[in-house]
């Protein structure tokens, strides 16, 4: 029989017998005793982080780029709705997640107590799933449950809220070998005769859309996305969370769909007679208007969780199920038929090879000012592509879509269904943080950046060298587009007057800061941070009213694109 052991002691326990190396989190008063047992027990790492916000964006990056759970740890009261705006940023994105707050002791839980907050009350609108721990011994079950919901089925964030008592309290460590929930059983398996339905219309279709969204990332089905586009020579639209899935100089990868999608990818969706949307969920950036949505198009609908299928456009085949067991048994199925795919295809491919040649994405180039997706282009030719990018939120993550190369999934890090300003910081942090010989860049505005720069603290303490590469405009560059557009070119309150030096500013963190102002200084600006291997911010005066295009505007179809 087994001794009592503390909650502290069960919670660290917990966590390293369902393999966990590394936690980020802002201890507090509920929480010193998990944090003295983490203090005693260096093989479970921490990162003090700056912020709560910092730490959920961390463990968030993490996930995304390692494919395993990401884990926060904060206190009550403040420290958990600090973290709130991270937990709703990865409950959007399906992230798996499991973020740990302290709660006041079970007798004052109602009481008003000092920091008190009801944490599952204010999260349960974004939370996959929620637990409040009332009893020590319950401790370990909940853990192993919270990690098992937020990684099967539809990712996504658990948040578990433990009560001082049950931190101090003392039971036996009893953690459970498989978790079986009554009311909880993932459809991993596709429908085999929905499969077939699916060959069926690929071989039927003269112009089909593969549509790939975030769920190809999330089950790791990037190989098995490239044999279908390959065998049945079917061309490839990304959403934002999708990119990376197929490398983007593959010649079946249309690019970014939607809102500030390619010319050929909407062009493409909108003319197609069958798509196949994979782990995508048709929101409305990628839609436009929802009614001349593919007008012409069978549509075919693969995704673990059964409520996305129909929720937004009306699905002729749906395929509800894991989608790396659903495209492996699409591939075999498309495999037994006699086709030669590409001469069927053939016209349809002449037609898209068209629309990428005539109207691919571009800028006018200039000798006298830094143009912003002059500098993407600077950073894919360092980087050769092998880098992990993150992102905050604006123009510089549509330019970050539009523009870098990638080679590999999981190296693109953005917040796509929030749209969280101040995610991409950190976010790369926790990235770096799994991967310390990689080279990790965020892709920042000089609004966003300023969300969470007190993380270069975090980065510097633990020598984290991520990049931070400031499109500086001096504006809230995308809405500053928007009030340009659609309101007359008034400006309210979208410049921003008052900038820190960042130069300055890193230094000020440790970090290593650099100006550059023309466009012959960008490519040696940031080849010399990459080799200084410490946190680094490139500031990149920029052009201040360069806009991106093509542009959808709100509420008008994919075929209505601004292109200049």
């Amino acid at each position: 029989m087994t001794s009592a052991r503390t909650g502290a002691e069960i919670f660290v326990k917990s966590l390293l017998k369902l393999k966990v190396d590394l936690i980020f989190g802002y201890p507090g008063g509920v929480v010193l005793p998990i944090y003295d047992e983490l203090f005693k027990n260096p093989k479970l790492r921490h990162i003090l982080v700056r912020h709560e916000q910092g730490a959920v964006h961390m463990a968030d990056g993490f996930a995304r780029a390692t494919g395993r759970v990401g884990v926060a740890l904060v206190t009550s009261g403040p420290g958990a709705t600090n973290a709130v705006t991270g937990i709703a940023t990865a409950y959007m994105d399906s992230i798996p997640i499991v973020v740990f707050t302290g709660q006041v002791p079970t007798s004052l839980i109602g009481n008003d107590a000092f920091q008190e907050a009801d944490i599952i009350g204010i999260t349960r609108p974004c939370v996959k799933h929620s637990y409040l721990v009332r009893t020590t011994a319950d401790l370990a079950p909940t853990i192993a449950e919270a990690f098992y919901i937020a990684s099967t089925g539809k990712p996504g964030p658990v948040v578990v809220d433990i009560p001082k008592d049950v931190i101090t309290g003392t039971a036996r460590f009893e953690m459970p070998e498989k978790i079986e929930l009554r009311s909880y059983k993932p459809n991993v398996e596709g429908h085999m005769r929905q499969i077939d339905k699916l060959a069926d219309a690929l071989a039927e279709s003269r112009a089909p859309v593969l549509y790939v969204g975030g769920g190809m990332i999330l089950s790791n089905s990037s190989s098995e996305l490239l044999k279908l586009a390959e065998h049945t020579s079917s061309p490839s639209a990304i959403t934002l969370m999708g990119l990376g899935s197929l490398p983007s100089d593959h010649e079946l990868n249309l690019g970014l769909l939607g809102m500030h999608g390619t010319y050929c990818a909407n062009m493409a969706m909108s003319h197609a007679d069958l798509v196949v949307a994979l782990g995508a969920r048709f929101d409305d950036r990628v839609t436009g208007k929802l009614d001349e949505f593919a007008p012409k198009a069978k549509v075919a609908h693969v995704d673990i969780d059964p409520s996305s299928i129909s929720k937004n456009v009306k699905c002729h085949i749906p395929v509800v199920g894991d989608l790396n067991d659903t495209l492996r048994k699409l591939n075999a199925a498309v495999r037994a038929k006699d086709i030669n795919w590409k001469t069927k295809n053939k016209d349809w491919l002449q037609q898209i090879a068209e629309w990428k040649a005539g109207n691919a994405i571009t800028y006018v180039k200039k000798t006298n000012v830094i143009k912003p997706q002059f500098v993407l282009e600077e950073i894919n030719r360092v980087t050769g592509g092998e880098a992990i990018f993150a992102t905050e939120v604006g123009q510089n993550q549509m330019w970050a879509a539009q523009y870098i190369k990638l080679n590999h999934p999981r190296t693109f890090l953005t917040s796509g269904g929030l749209g969280t300003m101040g995610y991409g910081f950190p976010a790369a942090l926790g990235a770096q943080a799994a991967f310390p010989d990689k080279v990790v860049i965020d892709i920042a505005g000089d609004g966003s950046i300023q969300m969470n720069i007190q993380e270069l603290a975090t980065a510097a303490q633990y020598r984290l060298p991520v990049i931070i590469v400031i499109l500086n405009n001096g504006f809230l560059g995308m809405v500053r587009q928007w009030q340009e557009l659609f309101f007359g070119g008034r400006y309210a309150y979208t410049c921003m007057e008052a900038q820190p030096d960042f130069v300055k500013l890193a230094e000020a963190y440790n970090a290593f800061g650099i100006r550059v102002t023309k466009p012959e200084e960008v490519g040696p600006a940031l080849e010399k941070a990459i080799a200084a291997r410490r946190p680094a911010i490139v500031d990149c005066v920029v052009d201040r009213e360069e806009n991106v295009y093509p542009m959808v505007p709100a509420g008008e179809p994919l075929t209505k694109m601004l292109l200049a």
